[in-house]
């Protein structure tokens, strides 16, 4: 048994402050179903170059630099303030990362890949940071173990084309490549980005394999 892990270098309670505005994120799923694509990235792309171009200011004009770190400061990770090169925010990323999925995916991926996103990044980081005991690649057991759970409730409940158990076994093989994912990618990438990736792609090559034929559309969903 080791020391507890996955602190990072803000406090629990700032920790749950950041999860509680990080699954205000899920409402992207939800509002996803109900709107066709072409609307979503409508939305999406103009909010995604905003938060890009608000992120990037504070490198280059100090007098919003200040502002910035006085208001939102206390909630970023050290990897987010390095002072070295320029690093983006997780809500940034988590900006990018579903904007590209909708770009490239269908929406049968792309809803349970951002359900997974915010449900399972919130279990591990908490889970991880209070009861973490035992490493595992690059972080906790414990907080992996918590991404997967949530993780495969979340397939539990998401849509399907025609509710195969095919497609419930082929989610909960996605949550797990992309717990591994989010525990890997800790120190070079950042998990708002690989996360929703790793559930899309794994899903599409494992619908190609098992369910080839299948049309990949919900049904009485926009497109």
């Amino acid at each position: 048994m080791t020391a507890t892990l996955d602190k990072g270098n803000i406090d629990y309670k700032t920790e749950l402050m950041r999860k509680g505005i990080h699954l205000l994120s899920l409402s992207m799923a939800i509002i996803y179903y109900f709107i066709p694509k072409e609307l979503a990235l409508k939305i999406l792309i103009p909010i995604t170059v905003f938060s890009l171009i608000l992120d990037l200011a504070r490198y280059f004009y100090p007098p919003y630099s200040k502002l910035f770190y006085k208001m939102f400061g206390f909630m970023l990770r050290e990897h987010e303030i390095n002072s070295k090169k320029m690093t983006l925010s997780g809500a940034t990323y988590v900006f990018l990362g579903v904007t590209l999925v909708v770009i490239l995916f269908p929406k049968v991926f792309v809803i349970p890949a951002i359900a997974v996103l915010i449900i399972g990044d919130i279990f591990a980081a908490l889970i991880g940071r209070k009861f973490g005991r035992h490493k595992f690649l690059a972080k906790s057991l414990e907080g992996t173990l918590a991404f997967f759970v949530t993780g495969s409730i979340v397939i539990l409940f998401s849509p399907k084309i025609n509710n195969d158990v095919i497609e419930y076994l082929i989610g909960f093989a996605a949550v797990a490549v992309a717990a591994i994912m989010e525990n890997v990618s800790y120190g070079w990438a950042d998990d708002n980005l690989t996360v929703p990736l790793a559930v899309c792609i794994t899903m599409a090559i494992l619908y190609s394999i098992f369910l080839p034929q299948l049309d990949l559309i919900l049904p009485n969903v926009p497109v």
